[in-house]
């Protein structure tokens, strides 16, 4: 039985009398991204038979190909690559980056440095295997005041060739803000002026049925994001997507499985119903996870802490950033997550190591998918200022118990 203080309780209540008009406007994106999803579905005669699974090298698997035209005609794509072989959108982003780019190549990113998992894909942590020793340059530009460097940018693309522009929506372990697909427009405005034959390649994890329009909406060449963040549903047990232009789609497919078959091989092995229902699910997930984050960011401002985006700000993502400041609070947070978990909730998280991370992570997620970020998660590095990063529920009921009781765990009366 979760304990919750009965304050925490009460200013929940009158959060969410003040929060209806916010909520009834997530409702109406959830409504508007199901309508695209159910479009879609119909559109390519989804069937019971797109459910049946292939096995080996995977030829002629009719599911396969469906859930990509599926996925094309949601992001409004030439064509798209929808793969359980995918480990995580971080291999999906290192497909596409050696896909993309040939010794002698720069590839830029103009949201500062990227997530911690691609330091050493990129070369900016040593790696044998990395882009860098590869030949391949890199440069990052970044962003000011949340927003990108355009004279900085026109700088470099005029000075430079430039085969592939990276950009991060997702704010990653920073405290910037998440990139809306507003800016989004008005930088690739600005590259493609310059040079229309730049890549422009974007990671949309987290971003997903979060607003009307996706980065290919407003010029991006490329969208790449993961099946177990907001398109899975809590449903899709692994995979991720890229989506695009169709000859950079086939030069991933390629990379991801080899020249001269790419597309037409890879095995479902009976994933193909869990991708379908997944991204059926997600537009109401996402609406759930959007829920729970603006009530925790409004109960958690109440009570004096630092909150990023805060409760009344405009969302392009699932993530809710918690200042907290001290080490202390960051780990009962984050403990108090799990413990409020389905899965897992016995088990108390310590910070550790994690592969392709500097500093040492606390991470809550007791969720039927291992990492799924859609499912309530909650993790943060161990260094000042001591931020949680807070995402998923996959229902506003759950959500909300889990971070009453989390914030009831530090609260001070």
């Amino acid at each position: 039985m979760l304990n919750i203080n009965p304050k925490i309780e009460k200013i929940a209540l009158e959060s969410e009398e003040e929060l209806k008009d916010i909520f009834k406007e997530i409702d109406k994106m959830a409504y508007f991204n199901s309508k695209k999803v159910l479009t879609a579905f119909h559109k390519n005669n989804i069937s019971e038979a797109h459910f049946n699974e292939t096995t080996g090298y995977g030829y002629g698997d009719l599911g396969r190909e469906a859930i990509e035209k599926v996925y094309a005609d949601i992001f409004g794509a030439e064509d798209a690559l929808v793969r359980n072989q995918f480990i995580s959108a971080s291999h999906a982003l290192t497909v596409a980056f050696f896909a993309l780019l040939r010794p002698g190549d720069t590839m830029l990113s103009i949201s500062g440095t990227p997530y911690d998992t691609l330091h050493e894909v990129i070369g900016i942590r040593k790696n044998a295997s990395s882009l860098k020793s590869f030949k391949i340059k890199y440069s990052e530009i970044d962003l000011i005041n949340d927003d990108f460097d355009y004279e900085n940018i026109k700088d470099f693309l005029k000075n430079n060739k430039v085969k592939v522009i990276e950009i991060q929506r997702s704010k990653g372990y920073s405290l910037r803000k998440s990139l809306s697909i507003y800016k989004l427009e008005k930088v690739i405005a600005l590259i493609k002026k310059i040079d229309k034959n730049i890549i422009i390649l974007v990671d949309n994890c987290y971003c997903e049925f979060v607003e009307e329009k996706n980065p290919l909406d407003v010029g991006a060449d490329l969208v790449v994001g993961s099946l177990i963040k907001n398109l899975g549903g809590g449903i899709t047990p692994n995979g991720a997507y890229i989506v695009g232009k169709k000859e950079l789609v086939e030069l991933c497919a390629a990379r991801l499985t080899l020249p001269g078959e790419g597309k037409d091989v890879g095995p479902t092995l009976g994933i193909n119903k869990l991708i379908l229902q997944g991204l059926y699910m997600a537009p109401s997930a996402v609406a759930s996870s959007l829920k729970v984050a603006t009530l925790t960011a409004k109960i958690l401002s109440e009570l004096g802490y630092k909150v990023e985006p805060k409760y009344n700000d405009k969302r392009v993502d699932i993530v809710q950033n918690i200042i907290f400041g001290n080490e202390d609070e960051l780990i009962k947070y984050t403990q108090a997550i799990q413990s409020a978990s389905a899965i897992d909730a016995s088990a108390t998280v310590l910070p550790s190591d994690m592969p392709g991370y500097d500093d040492q992570i606390i991470m809550a997620s007791g969720s039927f998918v291992q990492g799924s970020s859609i499912e309530l998660s909650c993790d943060g590095p161990i260094r000042p200022p001591f931020v949680a990063y807070q995402q998923g529920s996959l229902t506003y009921e759950y959500g909300k118990m889990a971070i009453l009781y989390a914030i009831s765990s530090i609260y001070k009366d």
